[in-house]
């Protein structure tokens, strides 16, 4: 071609700037609304170091000390690892209120297999996690292939699993001395080392290790984005390829095993293994922690290091009113303050997408 075209002639003189957004007049709450939502371990993370702050200065220097912070941490112990299985569940829109009842029953039957049966400690164990895995396989397929609501499926297998608890142990408590006796493995997550002047547990090691397992799982893995998805819009997952029918089987058939696995721990902690333990209120304080640290209770948003957060806060207020020598109930309440804030926050950030 000897010489330019028209078009391109034209071409040359038109306008070749880029359309770009101005951010320079997004307000501080708008930025701070944005923040949040990209950062969901970042509300529970300034609450939790809020009331250090708060609680330290009303208290001075006994808050500060190695033995309080530790002692905060082996008391949420088995509250933070309950709310990591939890998570999982409610990122997928769901929830479940059988797993405190899960762990009591797993820990039932690794304290009678191995001592009533006499079987070695290692097989009791692993049968605790297969009833735990099969308690939350029975929730799983309930709500994915039956399709029907994980609130009223878990608060159904809530009943079956805890009446199941009492029938086969007739109530009786296995003693600590006996544990110690015949099986000392199941005292394992019990045992303590120093880090300086702090004592730490080994069932505090196995929470952080299990909250830091599972952020890696649920940030760097195809599995753990298809649990996102899941929660935040099932029917776009479906389009999308995921097997949503699966993911959710294996979220819940995954919770029971780490419902079982905080028996382990509880058995440590406790020391002796009683049936009647089913009727704490493990399940409200696994998804107060949850809730509290930023999981959203209508799926697909938050981070598990959230739960963490929650679970030491509640941890925190707990202590810090002992040992302002408070009425307990004043625990209750902040609590419940806590829910509820956690809650509202919650909608408030989910807006920065409309």
């Amino acid at each position: 071609m000897t010489g330019t075209q028209e078009f391109e002639r034209v071409l040359d003189g038109s306008d070749k700037s880029v359309a770009s957004f101005e951010h320079e007049n997004i307000s501080l709450i708008k930025r701070a609304q944005h923040f949040l939502h990209s950062t969901p371990a970042a509300v529970p993370l300034i609450v939790l170091v809020l009331a250090i702050i708060i609680f330290g200065i009303t208290i001075g220097g006994r808050f500060f000390s190695s033995y309080t912070l530790t002692l905060i941490l082996q008391q949420i112990a088995i509250v933070g690892i309950l709310g990591a299985a939890q998570t999982l569940v409610i990122l997928t829109a769901g929830i479940d209120l059988s797993i405190g009842v899960i762990m009591v029953i797993s820990a039932v039957i690794m304290g009678n297999v191995a001592i009533t049966y006499g079987i070695p400690t290692p097989i009791a164990v692993a049968a605790g996690m297969l009833v735990g895995g099969l308690c939350g396989l029975l929730n799983g397929f309930l709500v994915a292939y039956m399709k029907l609501p994980p609130f009223i499926v878990t608060l159904g297998t809530w009943n079956i699993v805890m009446a199941t608890n009492f029938i086969y142990s007739a109530n009786e408590t296995i003693r600590d001395t006996d544990v110690d006796e015949q099986a000392p493995l199941l005292h394992l997550f019990a045992m303590s080392f120093k880090a300086g002047t702090a004592v730490l547990t080994l069932g505090v090691i196995a929470m952080v290790l299990l909250v830091l397992l599972l952020w890696y799982v649920l940030n760097h893995t195809a599995w753990g984005r298809h649990v996102y998805a899941v929660g935040d819009d099932p029917e776009a997952a479906k389009l999308s390829g995921i097997q949503t029918k699966k993911v959710l089987l294996t979220v819940y058939t995954i919770s029971g095993v780490i419902a079982a696995f905080a028996a382990w721990v509880s058995i440590g902690r406790n020391g002796s293994i009683s049936p009647s333990s089913a009727v704490t209120d493990f399940n409200l304080q696994a998804i107060t922690a949850t809730v509290i640290g930023g999981i959203s209770l209508f799926g697909g948003r938050g981070s598990i290091l959230g739960t963490l957060f929650g679970a030491m806060i509640v941890g925190v207020v707990s202590m810090g009113l002992n040992m302002l020598g408070a009425d307990p109930q004043w625990k209750v309440l902040l609590t419940g303050v806590l829910i509820i804030a956690a809650v509202a926050i919650d909608q408030w950030i989910r807006k920065v997408s409309v």
